[in-house]
């Protein structure tokens, strides 16, 4: 009798399991819709297109591996937007993960006002980026923005032209992408040391470890896994920089800060070649993607998830 109740309550629960599978897959099966037709289509459409030369007016023609052969043979623009964009990363990627730990250290100690300074840091990432874009391109004018005016009155007898220069132009959107983005890293960093037991710092504290040395031998390891989140994150969003150098600069002057995404953004939409652009855009994505691949890979060298 046991047997036979026990096989039915199985059935019972077989029948149910079914039923919340078959729910999930109605519940998902929108967005895997959405994801086929915007994206994974797309996505694929474009790497075919990377073999084609196609102006938009004119039938596709098949060219197989030349646009790839091109970017590194007859394009002297591609060649100086790619170290235009890996300068970028190398310099703005340390810079907005130590700055906004560095900030989120300050603002995580129970201080008056920290709220505010919390809310202050985060607002330029939740600002337009086109009025980011301009205040910046005000306060970089070489003759009425106010900060040359403030070297002027430092003693600085010939400050930088910034946009205008093509040595001073890429530093300028390099300091405008690192001020903008250490908000969101920040808050990111401030649930990573909230998470951190405090009782770690309690018995370092009675074994005689001094804050920097708790910093060391704590914080920072058990931040790890919060580092290369924030690590992984702000690498891909570091090599995709397309509207400050658009609205501010256009690429200027002498493509000093011609990124990447604005030069398929240009072979694209200005110049029709959307074959060549596709091409761009994929060699991008491989680059992306073996960074990202090497970060996961190396990371159980350095992240600890134990708690």
């Amino acid at each position: 009798m046991s047997l036979a109740k026990g096989k039915k309550a199985k059935k019972r629960r077989s029948a149910n399991e079914r039923r919340e599978i078959m729910a999930a897959y109605g519940f998902l099966t929108p967005n895997l819709i959405g994801f086929l037709i915007f994206t994974f289509l797309p996505v694929f459409a474009a790497l075919l297109l990377s073999f084609t030369e196609w102006d938009l007016l004119r039938p596709i023609q098949w060219v197989g591996l030349s646009n790839y052969i091109r970017m590194f043979t007859n394009d002297p623009t591609f060649i100086k937007v790619l170290k235009n964009t890996l300068l970028f990363v190398a310099v703005t990627v340390p810079a907005r993960i130590v700055l906004a730990l560095a900030v989120a250290l300050a603002l995580n100690q129970k201080l008056f006002g920290t709220t505010f300074f919390r809310t202050a840091f985060f607002m330029p990432v939740v600002s337009s980026s086109v009025a980011v874009a301009l205040v910046w391109q005000w306060i970089f004018h070489a003759d009425f923005g106010p900060l040359n005016n403030i070297l002027w009155i430092l003693g600085v007898a010939s400050p930088p032209r910034w946009l205008t220069s093509t040595q001073w132009a890429l530093p300028a959107l390099m300091i405008v992408s690192i001020w903008q983005g250490i908000g969101m890293n920040m808050v990111i960093f401030l649930a990573g040391l909230q998470g951190i037991p405090a009782q770690l710092y309690e018995a370092a504290k009675i074994d005689g470890a001094t804050s920097w040395k708790s910093f060391w031998k704590i914080t920072l390891p058990m931040l790890s896994p919060t580092t290369f989140l924030v690590l992984v994150m702000t690498t891909i969003s570091s090599f995709q920089i397309f509207d400050l150098a658009v609205i501010m600069t256009e690429g200027g002057p002498a493509n000093a800060t011609n990124t990447i995404v604005y030069h398929i953004y240009r072979n694209a939409f200005q110049f029709f070649r959307m074959g060549y652009a596709a091409a761009i855009a994929w060699f991008l994505f491989i680059v992306i993607f073996a960074i990202t691949l090497f970060q996961f890979r190396n990371q159980k060298n350095w992240v600890n998830y134990d708690i």
